[in-house]
């Protein structure tokens, strides 16, 4: 089978950048034919024509369309297995694949295709205006902070849904949990084709001392969904704890400002030193406030043998299991964050079971072997669908 990857990454690297590196790499030393087309995210400051060319490509572009024609031409994939699409590559090459009659699996990271910024969360608040075919509450809200890419972000999502530009297009889409899965099909989507796969995580097999760190471990982009400014104040009510924070975003000057001293900011790190980071820790937390797909940092952390504490929002409760795994806590509220966080620290033997629960559940959910049996299955039906579709 030869799999095409399609990706647009982000202005910051996050979990999805990484999810599709590792796919890569796995597909690869499976012995599976694989070859990536990528386009860079936009850069900090994009001057205004970057903008403008970024919110007509994101809409509809009929150079990606080229593009993948000759690629598809050249390389003659099985699938084409995409990912982000915006700003430059669109949902154009989509309707290429299907007019070449190759078949297409769609990997939802995110809430994309009912929501137009992505992330159901706007001016600091859970935020589902848009869905039911409402984007324009996306530019009317200026969910972006952004007149131009709010407006952008809206019409690239009504273009979408009226044109059926992934409805149409797609052959099966791959939910990161029942929670996405559940939004999607709220939405319409058939949910004979929504596939649950889990993302996959990097679960290490050396011998670990888990749990047994001097400090509080966080890797997030420092955005406003992620909950970060909540650590920042439970910090604030620990100040005998030490807190590792590892990522970057727009709220990076913003939170070091307001960050006591018992904080400390290691900016972006690569995949390694986020091994090493949690390594080192007593805990891990996932503060989010916005409704987290799945939670890979938390399954990353599992996969040390460390507990986790987490927001109880979105799909976080899929992968923390309350007082099995880790600990659970009322999103946005730093009491309660400060209160597990304590719980947690001075009992040794119930952060032992809980890391060795969370380390079991990791490499039966979401190790290499059961991720890549299931990304297959989705592979082999696609492929099947599109067979009898074509029959017809």
């Amino acid at each position: 089978m030869k799999i095409l990857l399609v990706h647009n990454r982000y202005r910051f690297h996050g979990g999805e950048d990484a999810i599709v590196d590792t796919t890569l790499d796995l597909l690869r030393r499976r012995e599976i034919d694989v070859s990536l087309l990528e386009e860079p995210g936009l850069p900090m400051n994009p001057s205004l024509p970057r903008k403008f060319r970024a919110f007509a490509s994101g809409i509809y572009s009929r150079a990606s369309a080229r593009m993948m024609a000759r690629l598809l031409a050249e390389q003659r994939p099985d699938i084409v297995h995409s990912h982000n699409l915006y700003p430059s590559l669109s949902p154009s090459v989509l309707r290429v694949c299907r007019r070449a009659g190759v078949p297409v699996v769609m990997t939802c990271h995110n809430f994309r295709l009912i929501c137009p910024i992505g992330v159901h969360y706007a001016h600091g608040e859970v935020c589902e205006r848009c869905a039911g075919g409402r984007e324009y509450y996306c530019a009317l809200r200026n969910c972006q902070d952004n007149r131009l890419e709010s407006a952008g972000y809206a019409l690239r999502g009504m273009v979408a849904r009226w044109f059926g530009l992934y409805v149409n297009n797609v052959t099966c889409f791959i939910a990161i949990s029942d929670f996405v899965k559940r939004r999607l099909v709220a939405e319409g989507f058939d949910a004979d084709r929504v596939q649950v796969v889990p993302n996959v995580a990097v679960i290490p097999a050396v011998e670990l001392k888990p749990a047994s760190g001097d400090y509080i471990a966080c890797v997030a982009r420092l955005s406003p969904d992620k909950g970060v400014d909540v650590l920042i104040r439970a910090a604030r009510r620990l100040p005998q704890y030490a807190f590792r924070i590892a990522g970057e975003g727009p709220l990076m000057d913003t939170l070091r400002r307001e960050a006591p001293n018992n904080v400390k900011f290691l900016g972006q790190v690569e995949p390694t030193a986020v091994a090493e980071l949690y390594r080192g820790a007593r805990l891990a937390v996932v503060p989010s406030t916005g409704l987290e797909g799945f939670g890979l940092v938390a399954v990353e952390a599992m996969g040390q043998e460390i507990p986790v504490v987490a927001s109880n929002i979105g799909a976080l409760g899929e992968v923390v299991d309350e007082g099995v795994t880790g600990l659970l806590f009322e999103a946005g509220n730093d009491a309660d964050l400060a209160s597990k966080l304590g719980a947690l620290w001075d009992d040794a033997d119930r952060r032992h079971r809980m890391g060795q629960s969370g380390r079991a559940k990791a490499v039966r959910e979401y190790g290499e072997d059961i991720h890549f049996q299931r990304l297959m299955a989705v592979y082999e039906k696609a492929f099947r669908l599109t067979r009898e579709r074509t029959a017809l």
